[in-house]
């Protein structure tokens, strides 16, 4: 392009067809200059054959030869601009790797400021100018430099790709518009850009209302572990508590265990010694009358002798020791009922963690309802769908496949995937039950045992006495007084089935390092009506969560 001091005849060297310098400049019949391939290429374009800038017509296609004055005439404008480029590359930065070259220098390239669209060129600061005073090049479109501008043009017919195909979503030159896009809806890449580019930041706008949730989650899983850290040193910070008062109580019980011991041996030594002395005091009384009878015997006074004979004739009177014994104390029994003692101790604090833990749980209470369409045909589900009993007698139901067909069950309508959960149980007037929470996976047609292989969580009462965890083999339970009301705790992330005695504030069993996959529900079995004896519901209590705030 031209330096700064040729802008004036510059416009004069300008192709009106591609907006840029001469190339092979011809004239046509009524006297305009254009690039003889601009001039060629339109003609071929347009049905009439007439000049683009006064819309002359001719007849017939005229015979363009090149003008070559035009032609020197541009050379030597170009020559100049070189020059003026070798006079100013000194003053700017010449490109290095990484970096978009001029296209225009020669000899050193300097480094582009600007790709224009429509020229197809990237040019330094120098060659650029003419884009920015020169009318007809300031309609060119400039960006940011980059490489590769022969991809911006048409491969087919070298053309700038300056519109695009919405049809076939493609970028296209004029040329394709009026041969293979001739019938698509075409629009210049300006307008689909700001399309496109509107789409963009909505897409902006939606990505950054992900990441706004995403940091509110981090935000929520930072809470969550805050809070995790809170339970866990309250937890801990009881727990040293309640162990620091059982190691009080065991270090008490082990001091009276130790005092009542050492009682009894000193007793039985203050006993011992009392009757040495006792013994050690007879014998001293002997020794004195021996002393006086051998002393009387060797007398000859017999006076004194008759005088003194009849106090010393006869042996001193002493106790009678044959009896008289001391046995060993006796411990059997003492180290037992110390720790009875200590057990009883220990059962009035383990009753007192229950009982706070049971109302931790507790406000995890949800609503559970019976679901009808699980129920197996013999089970009568009250209205409210909060009681269930055997009836004896099968009844017509449609077998769907979530109903179950052998066994006297059915599963509650909620579903849980997560989080904690918590239920209570009426068993009052029962022999026979078993509940917990199954999967939704379980096979309702077949009597398979209940057991976590088989996606059973649960524990039962058979006889009106056994009670069992179904884990595999099942454990027999051994409780003090038999549940009237069971709750049930399930924490899904932990893997945790507890089952409560609510009334005495006991835990029953817990399940342990169970992994939770699928949907659990709650799963219930009132047992067979046995003629009667086993007629009582089995019913799903509501959990009263005021008067529990209120308790704590």
């Amino acid at each position: 392009m031209s330096a700064a001091n040729s802008l004036k005849s510059e416009d004069q060297f300008l192709c009106s067809i591609c907006l840029d310098v001469f190339t092979d400049p011809v004239t046509t019949p009524c006297g305009h200059n254009f690039c003889k391939n601009c001039i060629t290429e339109h003609w071929k374009i347009n049905e009439s054959c007439q000049c683009p800038t006064c819309k002359e017509a001719f007849t017939t296609r005229p015979d363009l030869r090149v003008n070559t004055f035009i032609s020197e005439m541009v050379a030597q404008f170009r020559d100049e601009a070189q020059q003026e480029v070798s006079s100013s590359s000194s003053e700017q930065q010449v490109f290095k790797p990484g970096e978009v070259p001029c296209d225009v220098c020669t000899g050193t390239k300097l480094k582009a400021l600007k790709s224009c669209l429509v020229c197809l060129v990237s040019y330094c600061e120098t060659h650029l100018e003419p884009h920015l005073t020169v009318l007809g090049l300031k309609r060119h479109q400039l960006i940011d430099p980059v490489e590769n501008l022969e991809g911006r043009m048409c491969m087919k017919h070298d053309k700038p790709l300056e519109l695009f195909c919405k049809t076939d979503h493609t970028c296209v030159c004029m040329l394709c518009t009026v041969l293979d896009h001739k019938t698509h809806d075409v629009v210049p890449l300006r307008e689909e850009y700001d399309g496109k580019k509107a789409e963009l930041r909505k897409t902006e706008d939606v990505i950054q209302q992900v990441i706004q949730k995403r940091r509110l989650k981090i935000e929520e899983l930072k809470q969550s572990v805050r809070l995790s850290k809170e339970n866990a040193d309250r937890e801990i910070a009881e727990g040293v508590q309640v162990f620091t008062s059982l190691m009080k109580s065991v270090e008490r019980g082990l001091d009276e265990l130790i005092k009542t011991i050492e009682e009894k041996q000193k007793t039985t030594e203050k006993q011992t010694e009392d009757f040495i002395k006792e013994l050690e005091q007879e014998i001293s009384e002997l020794l004195k009358r021996s002393t006086e009878v051998e002393q009387l015997s060797r007398s000859e006074d017999h006076l004194h002798f008759l005088q003194s004979f009849s106090p010393l004739k006869d042996v001193p009177t002493t106790k009678d020791w044959t009896e008289v014994s001391v046995p060993p104390a006796s411990y059997e029994g003492t180290v037992v009922r110390a720790v009875a003692q200590l057990e009883e101790t220990l059962s009035k604090e383990m009753k007192k963690l229950i009982e706070a833990e049971l109302k931790r749980v507790q406000q995890y209470a949800v609503d559970v309802t019976l679901d009808p369409d699980t129920a197996h045909p013999n089970l009568i589900l009250s209205d409210d769908g909060k009681q269930v009993n055997d009836s004896d007698v099968e009844k017509k139901f449609p077998d769907n496949p979530e109903r179950f067909s052998l066994n006297p069950c059915v599963l509650g309508k909620q579903s849980f995937s997560s989080g904690r959960f918590y239920f209570e149980v009426q068993v009052k007037g029962k022999t026979e039950w078993d509940f917990g929470v199954a999967r939704e996976s379980i096979n309702r047609k077949e009597d398979n045992p209940l057991s976590p292989e088989n996606g059973y969580w649960t524990i039962w009462l058979r006889n009106g006495n056994e009670y069992r965890a179904l884990e595999n083999p099942s454990v027999s339970l051994s409780l003090r007084s038999q549940p009237q009301k069971v709750g049930v705790f399930v924490d899904y992330e932990e893997g945790l089935v507890s089952f409560y005695d609510v009334d005495a504030a006991a835990l029953i069993y817990s399940f342990i390092g169970c992994s939770f996959t699928e949907k659990l529900f709650p799963y219930f079995c009132p047992g067979f009506n046995d003629g009667g004896k086993n007629s009582a519901p089995l019913i799903i209590s509501v959990v009263n969560q005021t008067e529990l705030m209120d308790d704590e």
